[in-house]
Formats: C-alpha cells, sequence, structure tokens
C-alpha cells in the first residue's frame, strides 16, 4: 500500500510505515516504560483519557489495565489496528475536532509538541485545549534538554535494539533527525522534523493555544502537567 508522507519526513524497514515515517512493527516491538506510572500519579483516578498519538497502544494499553477509561487518537489505521479493547479515532491530531467532546485528561506523548512545522504544532495544541475539560490536565512530554546535542549518539535500547540518532540542521530553527533501530532480525529507520525549544519558548508556545504549565512532572521537565488558562 501507498502512503503519503508528510514532507521531510521518511521512513524504512519491514511491514507499514506511517505519514511521519514510524514502522508500525518497531513500535509493537517497544516495551512499557515509566510513562504509566508518571500518567498514574499525575492525574484522578479512573479518568477519561483522551491519548493523542497513540501509535500501536503501548501506553494505552497498561492504562486500562490501572482502571482508566482511553480514547486513542492516531493519524495511521495501520497502527490503531494494534490497539486493544478501547475506543479509537484516526484522525491526524492537528485537525481533531470531536464536536465538543470534553476529557479529563489530554495526552500528548512522543515529543509531537516539537513538530518542526510551527503552525501544525499550534494546531496540536489548540487539539488539547479544545478537548480539555475546564478542571482537567494536559500531559505532555517534551525532548530532553540535550535531545539534539551530542550527535551523532548510540544507546543499547532494553527492547532489544541498538540506537542511533544523529540530526542535520534544516533551516528556520528546525532539525532534522535520523534515528535507526537495529534489531538482530530488522532494521527500521525514521527521518523527521523536531523544533528545539527551550523551557521559555515552550512555555509561550502553550500559552498561545489558552494553557499554561501547572508543574513540571519530572526532574528533567521531559513530562509536564498543563492546564487551561
Amino acid at each position: 500500500m501507498t502512503i503519503e508522507m508528510r514532507e521531510g519526513y521518511e521512513g524504512t524497514g519491514p511491514g507499514a510505515i506511517t505519514p511521519d515515517g514510524c514502522a508500525v512493527e518497531f513500535y509493537s516491538r517497544l516495551l512499557i516504560r515509566d510513562e504509566p506510572d508518571i500518567i498514574a500519579g499525575a492525574v484522578p483516578a479512573g479518568a477519561h483519557i483522551l491519548e493523542l498519538g497513540s501509535g500501536v497502544g503501548r501506553v494505552t494499553h497498561p492504562l486500562l489495565e490501572r482502571g482508566f477509561t482511553v480514547t486513542a487518537v492516531d493519524e495511521s489505521a495501520e497502527m490503531l489496528e494494534r490497539v486493544r479493547g478501547e475506543r479509537t479515532i484516526c484522525s491526524p491530531i492537528e485537525t481533531l475536532d470531536l464536536a465538543g467532546e470534553k476529557f479529563d485528561v489530554v495526552m500528548l506523548a512522543s515529543f509531537l509538541v516539537h513538530n518542526g512545522d510551527v503552525e501544525v504544532r499550534r494546531g496540536i495544541l489548540d487539539a488539547c485545549r479544545r478537548h480539555v475539560a475546564d478542571d482537567g490536565c494536559v500531559l505532555i512530554q517534551r525532548e530532553g534538554e540535550d535531545y539534539h546535542t551530542n550527535l551523532p549518539r548510540e544507546r543499547e535500547d532494553p527492547s532489544g535494539c541498538t540506537v542511533r540518532m544523529s540530526a542535520e540542521p534544516a533551516g528556520d530553527g528546525v532539525n532534522s533527525v535520523r534515528a535507526e533501530y537495529v534489531f538482530p532480525d530488522a532494521v527500521w529507520t525514521q527521518t523527521f522534523l523536531s523544533r528545539p525549544l527551550t523551557k521559555e519558548e515552550f512555555e509561550e508556545a502553550l500559552g498561545e493555544s489558552g494553557l499554561k504549565v501547572d508543574r513540571y512532572l519530572t526532574e528533567d521537565r521531559v513530562w509536564v502537567r498543563v492546564v487551561p488558562t
């Protein structure tokens, strides 16, 4: 099947590739990390979560097991086919509009707030604000402060692969990032556009969409709890 890739994005390797270059089979292999613990510690028990960019449900499934209700949104139907036992919606995040439906929690993980296109980023944050209840919160995962430094770099991932990262300037403050994931039996790559954001730039972008930081949830400020202004 031929898909239309987003400009500046590319993916290679076995199986289906999404419009932003993600490989469905690769994400199906990733292990669950500390995300469910961070999320559960920041929101009310049993909250209804709108998960934007759910992928194959790597975080969705453990949240369901903890008693949360999750509506999983992704622009890839192939990704959503892997999400088990919950409501799914196939849509780009920036154009999502659920006709006034509000959620206790909106979750935006996977560094999606760093989209290289400022208008797409604004659309994503507007979607967060549009769907969060006035007394609810948005949980956002940011890139680490060293994400774009000390490149190229290599690390061993607990999922069983070697991860190699490199980047080069793409203009207008955006980097073209290339990730290579090497398993013993398969190799996947993803090239994507990422805009580094300082803490101040991140908070300014939130303000443009009617959001503000409530508190940073981790010492590295990667996970942050955001509320409507």
